[in-house]
């Protein structure tokens, strides 16, 4: 969901204030190649916390 706000944010969608938390450190260190590769990631059948 982070790299989704962060890429809404680079392309113009969103303002880049409105970026919180990891968010805004995606934003500021990942190109939207990236991000878009991180944010369309299925989220199903991943764990909830890294063991």
């Amino acid at each position: 969901m982070a790299a989704g706000a962060a890429l809404a944010a680079k392309r113009g969608e969103t303002k880049k204030s409105q970026l919180k938390g990891a968010s805004k450190d995606m934003y500021a260190s990942m190109s939207e190649r990236e991000l878009r590769d991180m944010a369309k990631t299925k989220r199903r059948k991943l764990p909830a916390k890294k063991s």
